[in-house]
């Protein structure tokens, strides 16, 4: 077995080095473990006793993302520590957009060769947005794929499930002409339109991660690492019922994320002045000369999260939410119109 497991570490999977980082790991994991949580990190599967009490009928929500090119930035900066928030914070807004409360995650991780220096800043990342998430990291895989990967590369991947009151699922079925669309603020890019940002930066710009870009006061690379935002403490301030319909803005927009909760009968009409735009989209939209439209199909351009009420809450929502009018349901057929 000693002669095996050497001739396996020369092929390039180091199997007494994983076992060494994920015994070192345990206490990380175990912050973001709770009562529910049985059995011990390390096993084939992880073990969760759910408390449904004070639901009448729970309806489990599952999803599942990864962090796209967005790990470009984190190779080249050799920073690790925040593309696991990205993960758990992505995943987590996509669930609560049906009003649902996070109760686990499992992360993948696959490399060519495991670095305990990345393995342990990714692995911080994910534990520290889990407790924030009130979630726990139950369990994962961890992946040694020789000559996949370039050296100091990796895939990040997680599936998190969540439980809501069948209830009060946020589905849209209450949205009608006239309702308020409310826009919360995002953190720059999120986890979204990183290859077109990085050619027009790095490439059409010929900036370096480095750089400081004319009116900048932070670095390209800083400025991409900004992490995703975690919009469910936020949302489940306010009172159910009250908001009609939930958009987590991703990839496609809000040209193609809002009809996604419409009904057939409104469209969404969305005012683009209604709020400042971030720095960053400004400059992508004017040095890699992309139109506007394109612009608001690709990138978030400052809104994370859209809130559908009605108009009657729409100013006490706003206050809970820290969030802005930026439009309204009229009828329609099912799809977002932006009024430049």
């Amino acid at each position: 077995m000693t002669l095996q497991k050497k001739a396996y570490a020369r092929a390039g999977v180091d199997i007494d080095l994983g076992n060494r980082l994920k015994r070192h790991i345990q206490l990380l994991v175990k912050r973001t473990h709770g009562v529910q949580v049985l059995g011990k990190i390390g096993g084939f599967s992880g073990l969760f006793a759910p408390n449904f009490r004070g639901m009448h009928e729970p309806v489990l929500v599952a999803s599942i993302d990864g962090v796209g090119t967005k790990l470009k930035i984190a190779f080249a900066m050799n920073k690790h520590d925040t593309v696991g928030g990205d993960l758990v914070n992505h995943c987590v807004n996509d669930i609560a957009v049906l009003g649902a409360q996070p109760l686990f995650f499992l992360d993948y991780i696959g490399c060519g060769k495991l670095e305990p220096r990345i393995f342990h800043q990714l692995l911080r990342g994910l534990s520290r947005a889990c407790r924030s998430a009130g979630c726990a990291l139950i369990g994962g895989e961890t992946a040694q794929m020789p000559r996949m990967y370039r050296k100091g590369e990796y895939d990040l991947a997680g599936c998190i499930v969540g439980v809501v009151d069948r209830a009060k699922i946020i589905d849209g079925s209450n949205i009608k002409p006239g309702d308020a669309i409310l826009g919360l603020g995002s953190n720059g890019l999120h986890t979204n339109g990183y290859s077109l940002a990085r050619k027009i930066l790095l490439e059409t710009m010929g900036l370096k991660i480095g750089s400081y870009p004319p009116g900048w006061n932070i670095t390209v690379g800083e400025e991409l690492l900004r992490l995703h935002k975690n919009y469910q403490p936020l949302l489940a301030r306010v009172p159910s019922g009250v908001i009609k319909g939930l958009a987590h803005i991703t990839g496609g927009g809000l040209i193609d994320n809002l009809p996604r909760i419409l009904p057939n009968n409104c469209n969404a009409v969305i005012d683009t002045k209604s709020w400042r735009v971030p720095r960053i989209f400004q400059t992508l939209q004017q040095k890699g000369n992309v139109d506007a439209e394109e612009m608001y199909q690709v990138f978030n351009m400052g809104i994370g999260m859209v809130a559908i009420v009605s108009e009657h809450d729409a100013k006490r929502t706003m206050s809970i939410l820290r969030g802005k009018q930026i439009g309204r349901l009229e009828r329609g057929a099912g799809k977002a119109h932006l009024v430049f």
